[in-house]
């Protein structure tokens, strides 16, 4: 191939990037196969990312998009505490406050600069989910009964916690002495600090191969290049304004449904993501703080779109997102926000409500929603807390050629933790685990059923944490297709029975048994056991 992009050939354009994201990629095998937490290890709650020296982002692996969409706006915040002419080779820069950062505490966000020959020219970038920050609550992410971010946890402003390759014990121990589990919490930050590692190893061969010229020229050309293909898809879209209405349950028992509007722009090579019309602040964990929105909204319009190109700023300039400063989607801090992961669903919702009014073809019926519960409380076989972190991940909704799938973890790029694990390292056992038949909207093309899952509790006395939504508003179909079933959380004590909302805290003791069951969007799937018999007669009027 002779055609060149700039004065970088064709050939060489290609070998780089996707050397690039082998390393982003590498970043977090070597994140994962540390870590020291079920949520890191097994549940894949962590993202990977590189920065050129002009705080560019180049490349990132593909895993969380809630972690990847917040990264850019992470190192500039990064480099307005610290700046590149104060960093020196072995430092790393600590982030996790909830405006600066992913939006809630738990997102430990670790950015070491890359040196070579003395001169900076790279930043390496983690993200892991720490499955406890402190709180009011094990987990850190209760929503109900918080009103503001000093409840939530330890907030760490961009901090110096690695200097000459090794960890300031003393910011260590200040850090680990607020947390629950400091021995998760440490092993997942050495971690990160592994990866970031690997990632300026190979760099360093990279520019030892290619030359610092060739980099430098190659980079420009990708993100330059990148722009100009996703403003030439987005250009083939047709031109206009396309807004979607929908709501999250509440913010906690007793309150209110959340109102979340969004316009959707088409025009010129751009589009812009507006949730203007949407609800205010609340007094709950649960405000989605501007890096948050903006990272999910981009990330809805790349797939709906079709804009298939690797994550790197060239391709987010064309997409902008834009919310009221005090809503809802843009609160000002201390507002509350540790359980901000449950709406990360109804943003992509939105935009794809909104999309479907574009471009039909490649809409679908609503996410069934997912369940991210956390159980806390001290182990009787070690008198030591534990925190149980796991992910309930439901169905998606019909597409306008085929059924939606079962058992895939919406947006988020997370993966199952297995039961087997759950159950070693938590005093808990699950007792059921399994699709929920005839969840699923019905229609041409129905939606995923959801996933019901059972865990009686082992421990005296224990907390639960309940992140979800869906449990009100069941998830749309689109085109005809009808609505899934409507999520439940329910708490078997005894012979009593007791129903709760989405977002609700509960008391446990030993024996009671929680069931986490999210929502969901013939002959086949009658045979298969996503449809009854009687959901068959019922839906589509049939017996399959």
């Amino acid at each position: 191939m002779t055609r060149t992009t700039g004065d970088i050939d064709a050939i060489t354009l290609s070998v780089l990037w996707n050397s690039l994201l082998s390393i982003a990629e590498e970043m977090g095998t070597a994140l994962r196969r540390t870590a020291f937490s079920e949520a890191v290890r097994e549940g894949d709650d962590f993202s990977t990312g590189i920065f050129d020296g002009r705080g560019r982002l180049i490349a990132q692996g593909n895993f969380t998009p809630g972690h990847l969409g917040a990264m850019p706006y992470v190192i500039e915040n990064v480099l307005k505490f610290h700046t590149p002419e104060s960093l020196k080779p072995g430092d790393a820069i600590l982030l996790n406050d909830s405006f600066l950062g992913g939006g809630h505490f738990p997102d430990f966000f670790l950015t070491s600069p890359v040196f070579r020959d003395g001169r900076l020219m790279a930043y390496a970038v983690t993200t892991a989910h720490q499955v406890d920050m402190g709180g009011a609550a094990p987990g850190s992410q209760r929503v109900q009964g918080i009103s503001e971010a000093y409840q939530e946890g330890l907030r760490i402003l961009p901090i110096r916690v690695v200097r000459e390759g090794r960890f300031d014990e003393d910011l260590m121990r200040m850090i680990l002495g607020n947390v629950r589990v400091p021995t998760k919490v440490r092993g997942d930050l050495m971690a990160q600090l592994n990866a970031n590692h690997v990632c300026a190893e190979r760099l360093n061969r990279m520019y030892d191969s290619y030359g610092a010229d060739t980099m430098e020229r190659t980079i420009d050309a990708l993100l330059d290049r990148s722009e100009r293909e996703t403003r030439a898809i987005i250009a083939k879209l047709p031109a206009g304004r396309f807004e979607f209405e929908d709501y999250l349950d509440d913010s906690g028992p007793g309150t209110d449904p959340i109102k979340v509007k969004v316009a959707v722009t088409v025009g010129g090579g751009e589009v812009e993501i507006d949730f203007t019309g949407s609800g205010g602040t609340v007094q709950a964990a649960l405000n989605s703080y501007i890096n948050y929105t903006r990272a999910y909204g981009v990330f809805a319009t790349r797939c709906l779109t079709q804009a298939n190109l690797p994550n790197n700023e060239g391709s987010f300039r064309p997409i902008k997102v834009t919310a009221e400063e005090g809503s809802f989607f843009n609160p000002r801090f201390p507002a509350a926000s540790g359980g901000r992961a449950a709406v990360q669903i109804r943003i992509f919702d939105a935009v794809n409500g909104a999309f479907a009014k574009c471009i039909p073809h490649r809409a679908m019926g609503a996410f069934s929603h997912w369940a991210n519960p956390n159980i806390g409380g001290v182990d009787p076989k070690t008198g030591k807390q534990f925190i149980m972190y796991d992910m309930l991940l439901g169905g998606y909704g019909g597409r306008s050629d085929k059924d939606g799938v079962e058992a895939m973890s919406p947006v988020m790029n997370c993966s199952n933790i297995p039961v087997e694990v759950i159950e070693h390292t938590n005093p808990v056992r699950i007792e059921r685990f399994e699709l929920i038949p005839d969840s699923g909207g019905a229609g041409k093309y129905r939606g995923g059923c959801g996933i019901r899952k059972d865990v009686r509790v082992l421990a005296d006395d224990a907390v639960l944490t309940l992140l979800g939504d869906r449990h009100k508003f069941a998830p749309y179909g689109v085109f005809g297709g009808k609505e899934a079933a409507v999520g439940q959380s329910i708490v078997y004590s005894g012979n009593e029975e007791k129903q709760l909302g989405s977002k609700e805290v509960a008391v446990l003791k030993r024996d009671d048994v929680v069931s986490l069951r999210t929502s969901a969007l013939i002959e086949r799937d009658v045979a298969d056991g996503y449809v009854t018999q009687e959901g068959a007669r019922k839906a589509y009027g049939r017996a399959g």
